[in-house]
């Protein structure tokens, strides 16, 4: 595998490093010796998937709070996202900057997001589907979101929005839930 670091500390872009012959090619795609060795969590408590049927779909953006904040192994399976990731880590120097990484089928590009960030992706293509490796069981009483429109966060969605569940349209902006979003997302040194 090949790890890019982002410009939000922790995060990385991940490609795969292909052994390729005549049949096509064979590339890891997770190893907890490489993910450990560049600092991340190799830990897989869940493996979801996504299936967005519509492109301009957008889910996000999610997270949890410490102590249940997860990391996440993202990649598009079939079809093509936009994924955006939002640093939520109050100490960090970085913090509300976001990144975004074109995921697609066919560049088999994967995004490690680190705990204690927002996460957020727009399909690109109808029929897009996503997996995802969390670092952490889905605790529905520490879930946060925050609306993927606030213009604080500044974050540009190619597409025009074609479906978002009422639940993530719902999200909060920061000048309402900023200062929870600090402190909740502190931990002790």
């Amino acid at each position: 595998m090949i790890f890019t670091e982002t410009k939000l500390k922790g995060a990385f872009i991940i490609d795969l490093e292909r052994r390729e012959d005549d049949r096509g090619f064979f590339a890891r795609a997770f190893c907890q010796n490489e993910f450990s060795a560049h600092g991340l969590k190799p830990v897989i408590a869940q493996a979801n998937l996504a299936f967005n049927k519509q492109k301009g779909t957008l889910r996000g953006m999610h997270f949890q709070y410490p102590p249940h904040a997860e990391t996440k192994l993202v990649r598009a399976t079939r079809g093509a996202i936009l994924d955006i990731i939002v640093d939520l880590r109050p100490e960090s120097p970085t913090y509300l900057q976001h990144v975004e990484v074109e995921l697609t089928a066919d560049n088999h590009r994967a995004l490690y997001v680190p705990e204690r960030f927002a996460h957020g992706y727009q399909a690109l293509e109808d029929a897009t589907e996503t997996s995802y490796q969390v670092g952490e069981f889905y605790a529905p009483g520490t879930e946060g979101g925050l609306s993927p429109f606030d213009p604080r966060l500044g974050l540009t969605w190619p597409l025009p929005v074609s479906v978002i569940s009422p639940k993530d349209a719902a999200w909060p902006p920061l000048d309402q839930v900023g200062d929870e979003v600090k402190r909740r997302m502190r931990v002790s040194p």
